[in-house]
C-alpha cells in the first residue's frame, strides 16, 4: 500500500520534477511532460508507462495495474491502485514512467541500473 504522501516524495526525489495542478488532479512532470497523476477520490494513481512496459507490469497483477479505459490507455497511461500496490513495485513502475518522458540524460540515470 502508498499514500499521497509516499507519491508525492518518490515523484519529486527525480531530478526537475515539480508538481503542479493539472485540472482537479495533482500531476508531477518534467520538464513540463506528466509522467504521473494522482486520483485521490479513487485512490489511484496514473503513470506514464510505454506499452511493453505497462504490458509487463498488467502482467504481474491486473487488478492493481491496468491500462486506462480507452485511447490514452493504449498509449500507455496505467492506472496503480494505491490500497493493493507494494511500494516497491510502484516505485519501479514510477521511475520507469519518469525515463519514459524525461531527456535522456536525465533518465540514463536510472535506466543504467
Amino acid at each position: 500500500m502508498i499514500t499521497i504522501e509516499m507519491v508525492r516524495q518518490l515523484a519529486l526525489s527525480f531530478p526537475e520534477a515539480e508538481e503542479l495542478p493539472h485540472f482537479h488532479l495533482v500531476s508531477f512532470r518534467v520538464r513540463k511532460k506528466i509522467f504521473c497523476t494522482i486520483h485521490e477520490k479513487d485512490q489511484k494513481v496514473m503513470v506514464k508507462l510505454s506499452p511493453v512496459d505497462q504490458s509487463v507490469f498488467s502482467a504481474f497483477d491486473n487488478t492493481i495495474i491496468y491500462p486506462v479505459p480507452g485511447g490514452w490507455g493504449k498509449l500507455g497511461a496505467t492506472f496503480i491502485e494505491m490500497k493493493k500496490v507494494k511500494k516497491n513495485m510502484f516505485k519501479d513502475a514510477l521511475t520507469m514512467a519518469y525515463c519514459n518522458v524525461a531527456p535522456k540524460i536525465l533518465a540514463e540515470k536510472y535506466l543504467s541500473k
